[in-house]
């Protein structure tokens, strides 16, 4: 069994202990969450000690980075925090010499103005090239107006694969604009991307 099934194998076992864990109340001022709000449930919800807990590494470092954030307080060496409240979307970078990891989240409302869908993103890189690791993927929550919760969610118009026909494939969550971008990083250098549109309820 080769490393790139493994690393898909073990993404798929985090997939399916996070979709155990129970829904994630989100707190906020206002009259709706921002994506500060949605950030701090979550990072907070990883925070808690769990059995099994096979995301702890990146999570816990997006934690300790957003504790900063909130208190003010400076970030370690060669991190850096983006909250971009506009746009709804935030990023967490930790650069070591040559490696990145990246966390970016994001959310979308959704058509129906009952529910918004919220991304988490964790990818790493090595040598400016995807290197994936144990904690990488792309996870999918959908937080309920009505019940102030997030859950799990897997219906979102399209399935996340990270390897297929020779190339690895990372996510960039949207800043601007509404769109996924799936980068298909091949092991003779090429890389390749595609652009995956949101119709205001799904992805296509």
């Amino acid at each position: 069994m080769n490393r790139k099934f493994l690393t898909f194998i073990f993404v798929a076992c985090c997939a399916l202990v996070m979709s155990a864990q129970d829904a994630i109340r989100v707190k906020y001022q206002g009259s709706k969450p921002t994506i500060s709000d949605f950030v701090g449930a979550m990072v907070n919800d990883f925070g808690k000690e769990r059995e099994d807990d096979c995301c702890n590494e990146s999570a816990n470092a997006m934690l300790q980075a957003w504790k900063k954030h909130i208190k003010g307080a400076p970030l370690s060496k060669g991190e850096t925090l983006t909250v971009d409240e506009k746009n709804g979307y935030v990023c967490y970078e930790s650069r070591y010499e040559d490696n990145l990891l990246r966390i970016e989240m994001c959310y979308w409302n959704e058509a129906d103005k009952k529910h918004k869908l919220v991304a988490y993103n964790v990818t790493s890189f090595s040598n400016g090239k995807c290197s994936p690791g144990q904690f990488d993927g792309l996870t999918f929550y959908r937080y309920n107006n009505a019940t102030k919760k997030l859950t799990m969610t897997q219906n979102t118009g399209f399935d996340v694969i990270y390897f297929e026909n020779g190339a690895h494939i990372s996510y960039d969550l949207p800043r601007s604009g509404k769109d996924i971008v799936a980068n298909y990083w091949f092991e003779n250098g090429k890389k390749t991307q595609k652009t995956i549109k949101w119709n205001g309820s799904r992805f296509k």
